[in-house]
């Protein structure tokens, strides 16, 4: 059995997504691990950080993004694309470049993989996720962020990363443009793995998150469409933590030295209410914040509706 990461990114280390410890965290059980790396900002080093981890398991596709042919968020599943095509392996793990997994993780994860090979009515495995903000001690359980996620799938010519690269599909026949395409796509059928992802992307300073959402509404929206909510880029305010669940857990050993960085806590709100010159952030609005209450406390964390982009096998 041979399993293949992948992962892609353009100005990722200047952005602060903590593209070598996600890497590294999965390198132990990955027999090789590809990059579809954009070309970047002359102040970008993402490439250097990813060069330092040392590793000859590491495969670097360079890349030029073209967010004209590939609008409203594809030109990431695109990029993702280009990675998977790059892989090898029976299975493809995909992490986001700012997702890392728990080192105790890794042996149920091979396992699982090892266990489920011949399977073939097995697409791919279905993760939980841990969504972080604003520091390491507080994360997201709420009804508004995903719970799961696909994160390894076959390698199989038909499987594709869609929409903004959230996720993947079955797509017969596909024009390699269209990653929004709705017909004719099919969902994935997949079994749950014991283990989570650790996903840091709202984990930044606060000035650098402007930046992110900056970057991320222009790959969306076009240059335009990011510049006419550049106000809301001036101050972001990640809002009282303490509407969140804490965290008492450990974080894996890759991401030491990056938390080491961590040295914007006095402008952090940690008690009280969201600040009233501000939209409020969904999961503080009281919508979100009963449908959560009756979820995790009269359904046992179960979702109540939402889109599932997969189909849950009994494996």
């Amino acid at each position: 059995m041979k399993i293949s990461g992948f992962t892609m990114g353009k100005n990722v280390d200047k952005l602060y997504y903590p593209i070598k410890p996600a890497i590294m965290s999965i390198l132990p059980i990955v027999d090789e691990f590809v990059v579809a790396l954009g070309k970047g900002d002359e102040d970008d080093k993402t490439r250097e950080e990813i060069l330092s981890i040392g590793s000859d398991k590491i495969k670097i596709i360079d890349t030029i993004w073209d967010i004209d042919k590939y609008p409203n968020g594809t030109e990431n599943a695109h990029q993702t694309d280009i990675a998977k095509n790059h892989c090898t392996g029976d299975w493809l793990f995909y992490l986001q470049a700012d997702e890392v997994i728990h080192e105790k993780f890794l042996p149920v994860i091979k396992s699982r993989c090892e266990e489920l090979l011949h399977d073939k009515s097995v697409e791919g495995l279905l993760f939980r996720y841990k969504h972080f903000w604003g520091d390491y001690d507080h994360y997201h359980f709420s009804h508004h962020w995903y719970k799961h996620e696909i994160r390894i799938v076959r390698n199989d010519p038909e499987i594709h990363s869609w929409e903004s690269a959230q996720s993947f599909r079955r797509i017969p026949n596909f024009d390699g443009v269209n990653y929004r395409q709705q017909e004719n796509t099919y969902k994935l059928k997949v079994a749950k793995v014991d283990a989570d992802v650790y996903h840091y992307g709202w984990v930044r300073p606060p000035s650098l998150m402007k930046k992110k959402m900056k970057a991320l509404d222009t790959i969306h929206k076009g240059e335009d469409g990011a510049q006419k909510k550049e106000e809301l880029y001036r101050n972001f305010d990640y809002g009282p933590l303490n509407q969140l669940q804490k965290f008492n857990e450990t974080h894996p050993q890759v991401m030491k030295d990056w938390k080491a960085r961590f040295d914007w806590k006095n402008e952090l709100q940690y008690i009280g209410k969201p600040s009233p010159t501000r939209k409020k952030h969904a999961h503080e609005r009281f919508k979100y914040r009963f449908l959560t209450f009756i979820e995790n406390n009269l359904l046992g964390g179960r979702n109540l509706g939402g889109f599932k982009n997969y189909v849950l096998l009994k494996r």
